[in-house]
């Protein structure tokens, strides 16, 4: 009996290196085809599945559960299905949209809900199928570029298609990305002039026209569509202010008023993929010391969070902004002291993390 159970679990053994080695040999993920081709039969994946070794990131398409649970939820696993996608779809098309996005590593308000978006130039209008969104739509081979052995629409294609199909703040958040990704705007701008007269063409021009490269994250777009939703402006990003212990580059100013976009990211260890290299602790220190520092010069602050820009959470964080501005102005006036305006002049440019 002993002999017995030694022979299968040696067999068991074999048959999972054949798995991995399926995997790894396929970027990460594997057919059930493939598998078939390694002696792996439908029985043995579905019992796999079950029991969570291997996870299926789409019908047909499965990578390990250790993977699966070591990849984000905000990027890898949505780019997994992506990558599952292109393995089954069989007409000809191009990744468009969310899926070219995060191919492009564009940021994207919910990445984790992206459905995979396809463009092809056989199909009129749209419709879903499998779970991927098929869009009938026209572009030349100049728009189309190869991104780790993926078609894709080009990132300004991208931001227009975003901005058409999700709207005004996601499109937003998409062209402030490309432009840290250093994308010329005048690239935005072709795009959005090859869409006149299609729908929602004018929300493509309006989003590269408020584009701002001084957004370095989707927060700090969203603070400013806030800021100019409550009619304050004009908004200047990254404004450089002198303190005691160098220069402090806040996020957003209107007028003396600076607004500053905390997102987790600044809080979260390294480790799990954040920016803090400190306890929270002193994080939480450090930054009260630099808002009295900035604050010092002459100029008020508020702070905004994430869930200020949703729900009813907006409207409070609305109505609390414009109070605060109105406390500063009130306090200080609206127009910088020569030394800020000057300081600022010379360090516009320059920006370092801080």
């Amino acid at each position: 009996m002993r002999a017995r159970l030694r022979v299968v679990r040696m067999q068991h053994a074999v048959v999972d290196t054949r798995v991995h080695a399926a995997v790894v040999g396929g970027g990460g993920l594997t057919t059930a085809a493939a598998l078939a081709q390694v002696g792996v039969g439908r029985a043995y994946v579905a019992r796999l599945v079950r029991t969570g070794r291997l996870v299926p990131v789409r019908r047909g398409v499965y990578t390990t559960g250790e993977r699966w649970r070591s990849w984000d939820e905000f990027r890898e696993r949505p780019l997994a299905r992506v990558r599952a996608a292109e393995l089954t779809v069989v007409v000809p098309h191009v990744l468009s949209h969310d899926s070219a996005a995060l191919v492009h590593r564009l940021p994207l308000l919910r990445p984790q809900d992206a459905a995979v978006h396809i463009s092809r130039l056989d199909l009129r209008g749209h419709r879903t199928q499998h779970g991927i969104e098929h869009h009938g739509a026209t572009y030349d081979e100049a728009q189309v570029v190869r991104v780790d052995g993926l078609r894709v629409l080009d990132v300004a294609r991208t931001v227009a298609d975003l901005a058409r199909e999700h709207g005004y703040r996601a499109g937003l958040v998409a062209a402030d990305g490309a432009l840290q990704l250093g994308v010329p705007k005048e690239r935005l701008r072709d795009a959005a002039a090859r869409m006149a007269g299609w729908p929602y063409s004018l929300t493509v021009r309006a989003v590269v026209k408020h584009a701002d490269p001084g957004a370095e994250s989707v927060i700090e777009t969203l603070g400013r569509e806030l800021l100019a939703e409550c009619g304050l402006g004009p908004v200047e990003t990254q404004f450089p202010v002198p303190t005691p212990r160098g220069v402090a580059w806040c996020d957003l100013r209107v007028g003396r008023h600076l607004v500053e976009c905390d997102g987790r990211a600044k809080s979260r260890p390294l480790i799990d993929g954040g920016l803090a290299d400190r306890d929270l602790e002193q994080i939480l220190w450090d930054e009260r010391r630099r808002q009295r520092e900035v604050c010092a010069e002459g100029l008020g602050m508020s702070r905004l969070v994430y869930a200020d820009f949703w729900g009813d959470a907006r409207e409070r964080a609305r109505e609390r902004i414009l109070r605060e501005e109105e406390v500063t102005r009130r306090r200080f006036g609206t127009t910088l002291p020569p030394h800020l305006e000057e300081f600022a002049c010379r360090m516009r440019g320059r920006r370092t993390t801080g």
